[in-house]
């Protein structure tokens, strides 16, 4: 008969809530790096404004809801409860698949954690600064993104939830619930509570996200699990109890119901060592696993324009990749929509081939209807090369490797393009910030006029402008 004594709090929980607490973040690296994020994130949220089907699920769920002192939606009209205003932050800012990414045993997108952050953020300010107090200040922000990237990426390092068939978004879940907990001005154990219902909370399954029910859930799952993570830290802060062993309690437990009975396991303490490592979608908007796969496609499609050839002059194209590429996004056969298509390394392949270019528009069916695509789809094998994957795990290299070998018809071939790291990875970060940069530039210019981009600019592209900002008057730029 098992025990009815309250057990004490699991170490995992302890862990995560202390962190929160109690770390200072003395790193200047990660914070110009989580500077960086907040601006590729927003900007990419402001890109997937463009699309009517990332727009018909934004706003309140009752249309025409006023919420005093509500949080801002970047890019729109909408003043909403944080609840719902993290929803429609999440669901903008991970819609085109083009915001960071964090790759080891589980992989994710750590910059999801963003919608519960910004709106929790935004929404106290508002109230505080109702009441004559202070708002809170884009530092405090920047802090709780370092934060919930810490907590999302170390628990990635050595545990795969994809293999016990969950969504890594349980990840953004808790990571969020401990921030928001804390911005909401929690105690240790209301915190302790809020992060075990993360735990005990439902989590996702990884069907959207895989053939053949791959679909656009995945495209609004993040922004579900960060709103999910600010209604429990609310419903924490009223006291509510929490559950102790949620993680390692006999039969009932996360760890005997999800994870086949395995407790976590743990590569390194807390710090700041995600933000400081994560990796930008720059160039492209790829599953990040295909991002070198592309790079090495546009390489050869300028090579066959120096030598005139054509895509339907390719006979074959063999991929040697790592074990995860081949595990998420090696598809073949019909691909039902933008979300199947922008989760296909054959595709993402295919087009820059062809065209010389992969945007996000490539994914719309208008692109995917040219016969061409599917044509060279069937061309391209993948194979796992175990160096890739061996050093895709090593924590000193963390590489995403991918290399192209292309035969044409006539019996030629090019030489094999090897392509290791992504400008978006830590080892080419000199040359990607300017990108980075250009490509804030030009979504912000998708959405705002000339004076309103100037402006936000000036006030995000120093660091001390930006963190000593209010949290309200920096989202009052974003408003359409």
């Amino acid at each position: 008969m098992d025990s009815a004594n309250r057990p004490d709090w699991d170490r995992e929980l302890i862990d995560i809530v202390d962190y929160v607490r109690d770390y200072q973040v003395d790193s200047s690296l990660a914070y110009d790096t989580a500077r960086h994020c907040l601006l590729d994130t927003l900007g990419c949220g402001l890109e997937a404004l463009s699309y009517p089907a990332c727009t018909k699920l934004l706003g309140p769920i009752v249309p025409g809801t006023v919420v005093p002192h509500g949080a801002r939606v970047p890019g729109t009209q909408f003043q909403l409860d944080p609840v719902q205003a993290a929803f429609n932050i999440g669901a903008m800012i991970r819609w085109l698949d083009f915001n960071d990414t964090w790759l080891a045993a589980e992989w994710g997108h750590p910059s999801d954690n963003l919608g519960g952050i910004l709106a929790t953020a935004d929404w106290l300010s508002r109230i505080a600064r109702a009441a004559g107090k202070p708002p809170l200040r884009m530092r405090d922000v920047l802090t709780a993104m370092i934060k919930a990237h810490e907590i999302q990426g170390c628990i990635a390092l050595e545990n795969s939830f994809n293999e016990v068939g969950l969504d890594h978004v349980v990840l953004v879940k808790v990571a969020s619930t401990a921030v928001v907990a804390h911005l909401l001005g929690l105690s240790r154990d209301e915190m302790l509570a809020a992060v075990s219902l993360a735990w005990v909370d439902g989590q996702a399954l990884r069907t959207y996200r895989h053939a053949p029910n791959t679909g656009s859930r995945k495209s609004w799952a993040a922004g579900d699990a960060t709103s999910r993570a600010v209604r429990l830290a609310l419903i924490a802060r009223t006291g509510e109890m929490g559950y102790p062993s949620a993680l390692s309690a006999k039969t009932w437990g996360f760890y005997d119901v999800q994870f086949k009975g395995r407790p976590f396991r743990f590569q390194r303490p807390y710090g700041a060592y995600v933000m400081e490592n994560v990796l930008f979608k720059i160039s492209f908007p790829a599953e990040f696993h295909a991002q070198t796969a592309v790079e090495a496609a546009m390489i050869v499609n300028a090579a066959m324009a120096k030598v005139g050839k054509r895509a339907d002059d390719i006979a074959r194209v063999t991929i040697r990749t790592q074990q995860a590429c081949i595990r998420i996004i090696d598809k073949q056969g019909p691909l039902a929509n933008p979300a199947d298509r922008d989760h296909c390394i054959q595709y993402m392949v295919a087009v820059p081939l062809i065209h010389g270019r992969l945007t996000a528009a490539d994914y719309e069916d208008g692109i995917a209807a040219d016969p061409r695509i599917d044509i060279l789809r069937a061309k391209i094998a993948c194979l796992e090369d175990p160096s890739f994957t061996a050093d895709y795990h090593d924590p000193a290299k963390r590489s995403i490797a991918n290399a192209l070998a292309v035969e044409f018809q006539d019996g030629s071939r090019f030489d094999e393009v090897v392509v290791e790291y992504p400008v978006g990875h830590a080892r080419r970060r000199a040359e990607g910030m300017p990108l980075l940069l250009d490509k804030f530039r030009t979504n912000l210019a998708r959405r705002f006029p000339e004076r309103q981009q100037g402006a936000i600019l000036a006030a995000t592209l120093d660091q001390a402008t930006l963190e000593a900002m209010a949290v309200d008057e920096f989202l009052d730029m974003f408003a359409i």
